[in-house]
This record gives C-alpha cells, structure tokens and sequence, in this order.
C-alpha cells in the first residue's frame, strides 16, 4: 500500500473527513498514562492517507479532535481500545464513542489462538508484514524521524481492512451483538484503569 502521512501540530485541521469512520492509535512515553504523557495521535480514513498530530506535553487545546473523538455519527477504530481510550480521556478529556476494538474482535473469534497483537493479526487476515522496529522509540522528540512516522503510520492504515474481515468472523460465530457490548463498555473500562482499578478484576468474587 503506498501511503501519505502528514504530520499537523496540536491538532487535527478543519475539514478533514471521516466518512467510513477513523482509525486511531496513540504514541506516549510509556504504558502507564497518569505518568507517560500522550506525544502523537495517528489517524486514518482507511484509504491510504495517515495524520499525524503531535502534542508538545504542554497544551491538549485541539478543538478539532475532541470534535471528532466525541462525534457520536464517526465509529473510531482502534487495536486494544482500552489503553487508547484512556490516555485520551486523560490528556483531551473526551469520551471517545462509539468505538470498535480490533483486539477485543480478534480475542472473541480468533479462539485458536493466544497471538492476538496488530502485527499478528494483520499478517494473517491481511497478508501483511509490519516492522516494529521504531515500537520502542522517543516519541515525545521535537522531530519525528520518517522512520518513527511510517511506524506510526502503519498502525492505523490497516485497521478499516481488519474490522472488515473481523466483522464477517463475528457474524459467522454469532458473536456481533457480544462483540458490540464490549466495545461499549470500554468508556468505562478505560474509566476504572485511570481510577487505578487496572489491575483488579472487581467482577471476581
């Protein structure tokens, strides 16, 4: 797939259309969001295209993407919405909604399997081979380097593909409607992990 990756600063701008939903993946410094702060947000309109908005660690004013995060008419893809959906409550204060998680998919259909990370999936129902090379990587640089944008890049330009051939393996083990009341409940399981419940399961006994 040849694709074009531009890079905006501090937010999304006017204009940009969504209208088969977006594709979204964040990069911070780390996997704990009450310390790593949120440094680049990667989105796609699954069509070749990826933006890249970087933050400088001080100001979260982007109108334009809390518009689109909370946009109730845009589905917003994302691979393990749980950890994405809260760094962006923490650091946009958005509610994002109505969400489709390619992992949580994946773990309710892909049953013959334990290997349910982006590159696994994509390289099976896809056939494609993702680098993640630039995984761990310095992304709160002032510059990206073209490296780090094509790894960036690459986590989002296939996730409209995978929830399309999730989406006939859900229908095909009649798991669709399971499958939707996950992903609704995600607000809140990404909620619970930011109120420091991430290592609890409150619903054992």
């Amino acid at each position: 797939m040849t694709s074009k990756i531009t890079l905006h600063k501090g937010d999304l701008p006017a204009g940009i259309g969504f209208p088969n939903g977006v594709a979204i993946d964040s990069e911070t410094l780390g996997l704990k969001p009450h310390r790593d702060r949120l440094c680049l947000l990667q989105l796609s309109a699954g069509d070749g295209t990826a933006h890249l908005v970087q933050f400088d660690g001080h100001s979260y004013d982007a109108p334009n993407l809390k518009r689109l995060l909370a946009d109730a008419k845009t589905a917003k893809i994302f691979h393990f919405a749980r950890f994405d959906v809260a760094v962006l409550s923490k650091y946009l204060g958005v509610v994002t909604q109505p969400i489709y998680c390619t992992k949580i998919a994946s773990k309710l259909v892909r049953t013959y399997t334990d290997r349910h990370g982006l590159k696994d999936l994509v390289g099976e129902l896809l056939g494609v081979e993702l680098s993640k090379h630039q995984q761990s990587s310095d992304w709160a640089a002032e510059s990206l380097s073209d490296a780090q944008k094509h790894y960036a890049a690459a986590d989002v330009l296939h996730l409209h593909a995978l929830r399309q051939r999730l989406d006939a393996m859900l229908a095909r083990e009649g798991r669709t409607a399971l499958a939707q009341r996950c992903f609704e409940f995600m607000p809140t399981r990404a909620t619970l992990d930011l109120a420091g419940f991430e290592d609890m399961d409150i619903f054992s006994h």
